[in-house]
């Protein structure tokens, strides 16, 4: 989703705009998540997110402070707020194996 939202609207209030625009987020995020990977044992969905007041000054955030950044963006009396968000499918991190406490227990037993 590239897209550029208005912070202003005459017909209604600016904390109703606001709300507006996260719930758009929140609904192409969710519709986007919910989309079937080809491998969902080794991979997830990453959200790669710019956010700024024009495309060019656009910054690269983390999903989780997204909204916090729309806010501060709000706070600046902004006219309009640049979002970018774009899913991939990444694999997921290895996990370690837990034969370290089984060497442990057969150390322990052979030191007896």
């Amino acid at each position: 989703m590239k897209k550029v939202f208005q912070l202003t609207d005459p017909k209604k209030h600016a904390d109703r705009v606001l709300e507006a625009i996260k719930h758009d987020i929140r609904k192409y995020v969710k519709r986007e998540t919910r989309k079937d990977l080809l491998e969902p044992e080794t991979t997830y969905w990453n959200l790669d997110c710019k956010i700024g007041a024009t495309a060019e000054a656009a910054e690269t955030i983390a999903y989780k402070e997204l909204l916090k950044a729309l806010e501060s963006i709000q706070a600046t009396d902004a006219a309009q707020v640049y979002i970018e968000i774009m899913a991939k499918a990444v694999p997921k991190p290895l996990k370690p194996t837990k034969e370290a406490p089984a060497e442990e227990v057969a150390s322990s037993e052979s030191a007896e």
